[in-house]
């Protein structure tokens, strides 16, 4: 009966701590925070898969969002792959990403070779669903293909670095390159008479830094795994308690 109820009891405890984590006397005039339901997997995350599962879930949304916003400034875009709506469009870019599906006028492309392509002022498709997919296929792939994060899963800090460093590129090739119109390749953010628009700027930096602090948690965890080890075995010797009788 005691080892059937412990599992229970865990349970309970688990419930408890996370309801005690979710209360808060901060005011709210701007939203609250939220996390995610609890699921069976999480028992088998660490506290690093859990930031990586949840960093790597709002990057993705961010670049849907993106797509979203890009498509509100650039509705030509979503025309040119013969979607019946823009909302019929993000839902094709979000399926293919979460699928990993390769996007077809990519032509069998992908990771930074996709992004260069979906970057090129002769590409003639859907620029919006070709760079999003590329972009979010470059950020998967840093993260070893994996979207979702386990025990027994881990990530390279180099390869995340590097990930942050390829979206600030391709934000800036967004806004200096031009087509053969001399046209930005897509309408994104603006400043001028009829006031600022920034939005696009907020959300990739958003991605850059969720992709930069994983990167230097990473880092740091293994850095600390070596102090640790030293810390116990310095402690072995000396951190011992002595016999008083």
């Amino acid at each position: 009966m005691a080892a059937a109820s412990a599992p229970r009891r865990l349970a309970c405890v688990w419930l408890g701590l996370a309801l005690a984590g979710c209360a808060s006397t901060a005011p709210t005039p701007r939203g609250e925070v939220k996390g995610a339901a609890a699921g069976a997997g999480e028992l088998a995350q660490s506290d690093a898969n859990r930031m990586a599962t949840l960093a790597m879930q709002e990057n993705l949304e961010g670049l849907f969002r993106i797509a979203d916003k890009l498509y509100r400034r650039n509705p030509a875009e979503w025309r040119k792959g013969g979607a019946a709506s823009r909302e019929q469009a993000l839902e094709q870019v979000r399926t293919a990403v979460l699928q990993r599906e390769a996007w077809a006028p990519l032509q069998g492309r992908r990771d930074i070779a996709a992004m260069a392509l979906a970057l090129a002022p002769e590409f003639p498709g859907d620029r919006v669903a070709a760079f999003v997919h590329a972009t979010a296929d470059m950020i998967i792939t840093a993260h070893g293909g994996k979207t979702e994060f386990f025990l027994l899963d881990g990530v390279d800090a180099q390869h995340l670095y590097n990930a942050a460093r390829n979206v600030e590129t391709a934000v800036w090739l967004l806004a200096q390159r031009r087509n053969a119109q001399g046209q930005p390749l897509l309408l994104a953010d603006e400043i001028g008479a009829r006031g600022r628009n920034l939005s696009f700027e907020r959300e990739f930096g958003k991605i850059i830094a969720r992709l930069d602090l994983l990167a230097a948690f990473t880092t740091e965890k293994y850095r600390r795994a070596a102090i640790s080890y030293v810390q116990n075995l310095v402690g072995g010797t000396f951190l011992q308690f002595l016999p008083v009788r």
